[in-house]
């Protein structure tokens, strides 16, 4: 009697055991999985939310972010040097394992960008690039490239004679080189002078201004290029305004619908490089993904850009 009372307790201490055990391990695996799940927090200061190209490239950054188990934090500068400093640095102090930048200002961004790679926090910048110090990748459209279609596509217009100014933004280097590309195109062609170039700011009113600036100061001006399309549809206002839409042409950047139905209607604005913002905001959360997989990133992602004109948008429209 007292050998099966032994082995009858023996038994349920052995049942007790296993199940202890089988309770330890699936929490085990439990609390694994939630480490392996976890998700990874980047914080996201961006230039402005008052532009089409951003709100594509935001959307498709935090859609691709959540596809690859991202949170992705997103606020906005509106093109203040400032805020945006205060921005990196509030993301710095929460915590976040990585930031995305496209700065206000390429130079006056680098001494915060670079305390935050100091601290370990890994920086992609996307659309523009920051000088002076490094980030883990930049991503963004080929500016250069596209710069170059327009300066070379103006010129065939111009018919190789004339005088250009620029609405210019260079705080940023994806305005850099979009007018070197720009100007490397308009050298081959010594009948075609840049005469001036003036601030816009990316902005619309500023850009408009500039350009009622330019017109009254210089009647024997052929074409402006402004640096976006804010500052190319501010520059068509003003000519309109001036009622100048035969004698100046207009080229712009980026292919928003509203530059792009005014080069449908063979406004002044007659040509403009599309950029693929969704493909860069997509790149940039892919490429955040691989970097914490511990893949080998390379120092830039270039998105190539086309160039618009109203042959493409109406043959793109009959097909």
């Amino acid at each position: 009697m007292r050998i099966l009372k032994l082995n009858y307790y023996g038994s349920v201490l052995v049942a007790i055991s296993i199940t202890f055990l089988i309770f330890s391990c699936s929490e085990k695996k439990e609390v694994t999985g939630q480490e392996t799940t976890k998700r990874i927090v980047v914080g996201a200061s961006l230039l402005t939310q008052t532009h089409v190209f951003y709100q594509d490239l935001a959307g498709a950054m935090k859609e691709t972010a959540e596809q690859k188990n991202i949170q992705m934090k997103i606020q906005y500068a509106e093109f203040d040097p400032r805020k945006q400093n205060d921005q990196i640095e509030m993301f710095v102090l929460q915590g976040v394992q990585a930031l995305v930048v496209a700065p206000t200002d390429s130079s006056g961004m680098a001494p915060v960008i670079k305390q935050a790679m100091d601290k370990k926090i890994p920086v992609f910048t996307v659309d523009i690039a920051v000088k002076d110090t490094e980030v883990i990748c930049h991503i963004a459209s080929d500016n250069y490239q596209g710069g170059n279609l327009l300066g070379e596509f103006l010129a065939e217009q111009l018919k190789g004679q004339g005088k250009v100014a620029i609405i210019d933004h260079p705080m940023v280097t994806s305005v850099q080189e979009r007018v070197k590309g720009f100007e490397d195109a308009l050298k081959k062609y010594p009948g075609i002078s840049i005469v001036q170039k003036v601030p816009g700011e990316g902005q619309r009113d500023k850009a408009m201004r500039s350009a009622q600036d330019l017109i009254a100061s210089r009647s024997d001006l052929d074409a402006i290029f402004g640096i976006n399309d804010d500052s190319a549809l501010g520059a068509l206002a003003a000519v309109e305004s001036a009622g100048l839409q035969e004698k100046i042409k207009i080229v712009g950047f980026d292919a928003t619908p509203e530059a792009c139905e005014a080069i449908r209607e063979g406004k002044a604005l007659i040509a403009d490089i599309a950029q693929f913002p969704k493909e860069i905001g997509k790149t940039a959360s892919e490429t955040i993904a691989e970097f914490f997989q511990g893949k080998n990133i390379p120092p830039v992602k270039y998105i190539p850009v086309k160039l618009i004109t109203r042959e493409t948008l109406l043959e793109g429209q009959n097909k």
